[in-house]
């Protein structure tokens, strides 16, 4: 694996996944790979209770990994590709980058109950775990303000410097290419998944 994705969910973590696939000419994981690979829920579900996880049949085939559920594990990835880029994702502040994710995929409202569906087992479990390893009170503003900037706090910490890059969206091509040692693409840089089209695709699915 070249790339460790430590950016959370709603970081432009999904035109990342578009641009490191372009860059590496193989899969890079997100969320989306749960939604079609829902036997990998049991790995996930089982690393955020703390337990030692076979990443092989997970991620052997992916050159990267990018977006929850991987973001907050990624001591643990980057400890199982110690050759591997650390990419951490962020927004401009706290304050934009919980607007998205209020708008999307860390909604508080009384509604989102956070039920089992039979027809995806094992995922809302997975999802508890995640968001509980976040911040147990992820529903409320100032706490998830200040999880958010205490996980991008903790990666700038504990990362190693020579493995370390920092990516926000709007930094396009450059700062990939050069850490993986690229020659920047011709193409525009991908940029996908605004708040509009995450809610067009959730209603379409």
């Amino acid at each position: 694996m070249r790339i460790v994705g430590a950016g959370l969910g709603r970081t432009g973590t999904l035109s990342l996944k578009f641009a490191l696939e372009r860059l590496l000419g193989a899969p890079c994981y997100h969320m989306m790979e749960v939604f079609a690979h829902l036997e990998h829920v049991p790995t996930w579900t089982a690393a955020y209770r703390g337990e030692d996880v076979d990443w092989q049949p997970v991620l052997g085939g992916y050159s990267a990994i990018v977006d929850w559920p991987g973001a907050s594990l990624w001591q643990e990835l980057s400890a199982a590709n110690p050759d591997a880029v650390i990419l951490l994702s962020t927004r401009r502040d706290a304050a934009t980058w919980l607007k998205s994710a209020r708008a999307t995929i860390l909604d508080n409202s009384p509604e989102n109950k956070m039920e089992d569906d039979p027809r995806m087992p094992g995922f809302a479990g997975m999802i508890r775990e995640m968001f509980g390893r976040f911040e147990p009170d992820w529903r409320d503003d100032a706490a998830a303000m200040a999880a958010y900037d205490r996980h991008n706090d903790a990666v700038r910490r504990e990362a190693p410097a020579d493995r370390l890059v920092e990516w926000q969206p709007g930094d396009g091509w450059q700062p990939l290419c050069t850490a993986l040692g690229l020659a920047v693409p011709a193409e525009d840089f991908p940029h996908v998944n605004t708040t509009e089209d995450f809610r067009n695709n959730f209603a379409r699915h």
